[in-house]
């Protein structure tokens, strides 16, 4: 009987404790069952990688199965929907890209508010985009580009993995600053329009780099200018479209991991700090270099601002271009 008592007393005692530990995730309260990364596009791209990558490292360090769950259409608005009414309880997470900041312009509406609705963890990694064209064409600098575009206004032809993405976007942008006219060709997906750009059929993109990597480096097309602030370690040689006489020149296709509005700082936190880990370690960052990726791991804050500030230059570039979706 004295034992029942004390064994009692005991589990009395400890109650108080497991709560707190819950409510402050200084213990193992978090994760306790699996956790659900949503890409909200088809597997095989950025995100989809990224969330593998990520996914793979959780599961080994937390003994809880990390899925991926590839939800395509909609340029991410399905994905990011079911995300933004999933329980806010750091089971259901998002890896989100630079189409959360640009749908709320580019569609007449979204099903979610891409502030409001989220509670970012970190930006993972960063997808520079740069500015390729086929090799017959006349063009090796951004000047010459421009020159030949001047001279041919509205017979350029430019891919994009589609009307509202960011390879679109980034060609508008190019287009206001420069003061060209050349002929937008919206392909269904990053992937689908390499071929006929290899083959000659369009004249250029601002693809993303992992995308045209390779190609770049057979020869099958040619590198003019990078889209971020700064040149890329591995082609040292090639200049950002800010240096090359446009100064302020910015896009670049970034990926977020976020929770719904909602999830406890605590979880947030423990997210963060563990993809900031993975993303240290020497396998995963060559893996990422590797891709044409770059390792970026900001705070819940800096990301949280990063975002609104993305969110309020597209809506300034698709205002000024008038590009929309619908």
């Amino acid at each position: 009987m004295l034992t029942r008592i004390l064994c009692a007393a005991l589990l009395a005692a400890c109650a108080p404790v497991q709560a707190q530990t819950a409510s402050t995730g200084s213990g193992p309260a978090y994760p306790v069952k699996p956790i659900r990364i949503v890409v909200p596009f088809a597997p095989g791209g950025g995100a989809d990688i990224t969330a593998r990558i990520l996914g793979q490292k959780m599961t080994e360090q937390w003994g809880q199965q990390v899925v991926v769950d590839n939800r395509a259409g909609a340029s991410g608005n399905i994905g990011n929907e079911l995300v933004a009414r999933a329980a806010p309880d750091g089971y259901t997470l998002l890896m989100a890209s630079s189409a959360l900041a640009i749908n709320p312009s580019v569609f007449r509406s979204v099903p979610y508010n891409a502030v409001k609705d989220f509670a970012p963890i970190t930006q993972p990694v960063l997808l520079p985009n740069i500015l390729v064209v086929h090799p017959s064409l006349p063009v090796k600098t951004v000047k010459d580009l421009i020159a030949l575009a001047k001279s041919r206004p509205g017979q350029l032809s430019y891919a994009s993995a589609g009307a509202g993405t960011g390879t679109h976007l980034a060609a508008e942008m190019f287009k206001i600053m420069a003061g060209v006219d050349m002929v937008h060709v919206p392909y269904k997906g990053g992937g689908a329009l390499i071929g006929d750009l290899v083959g000659g059929q369009v004249a250029l993109t601002f693809a993303t780099l992992p995308s045209v990597m390779p190609y770049v480096k057979a020869g099958r097309l040619r590198a003019v200018a990078m889209t971020t602030t700064r040149r890329w370690p591995g082609l040292a040689d090639v200049p950002t479209i800010a240096e090359s006489g446009f100064p302020g020149f910015e896009i670049s296709t970034w990926l977020g991991l976020l929770a719904p509005a909602g999830t406890p700082k605590e979880v947030v936190g423990k997210l963060h700090d563990e993809v900031v880990r993975i993303l240290k370690l020497p396998d995963v960052r060559e893996r990422i270099q590797g891709l044409g990726m770059e390792a970026v791991c900001d705070t819940p804050d800096q990301f949280a601002q990063y975002l609104r500030s993305e969110i309020a230059k597209y809506a300034k570039i698709v205002k000024q271009s008038g590009a929309r979706v619908d």
